[in-house]
Order: C-alpha cells, then structure tokens, then sequence
C-alpha cells in the first residue's frame, strides 16, 4: 500500500520546514558576523538546526 495521501498538501504546510530552517540558519549567520560573547554560542546553536533537522530527517527516512 502507497504512503502517498491522494489529498494535496497547501504550499503553506509544505514549505513551512524548510522556511523555518531558512530563518533559523539566516539568524545564526547574522548572529555569528554581528557580536561576540553569547552571540557566538547562539550562533552555534542556530547554525546547528539545520545539520540536526538533516540527521533526523535521513534517520527516519523509510525505504
């Protein structure tokens, strides 16, 4: 049986991930080139959402 759902998906609930990665790795990039101090620990923090949505996203992948 197919995983698929016959019923299509609005552009705001399939984009809606990636966006947010997008602004999270954009904030630790700004983040990181503006201060110093915490701001590095927050950018390293941002900056490491996207590898973590990355790793969870191939280990729950199903073939």
């Amino acid at each position: 049986m197919s995983r698929h759902n016959k019923r299509s998906l609005p552009l705001r609930a399939i984009f809606a991930s990636p966006v947010t990665i997008f602004l999270i790795g954009i904030f630790g990039l700004v983040s990181a080139l503006t201060g110093d101090g915490w701001r590095d620990g927050l950018s390293w923090l941002a900056l490491a959402a996207p590898v973590a949505a990355l790793a969870w996203a191939l280990r729950a992948r199903r073939y």
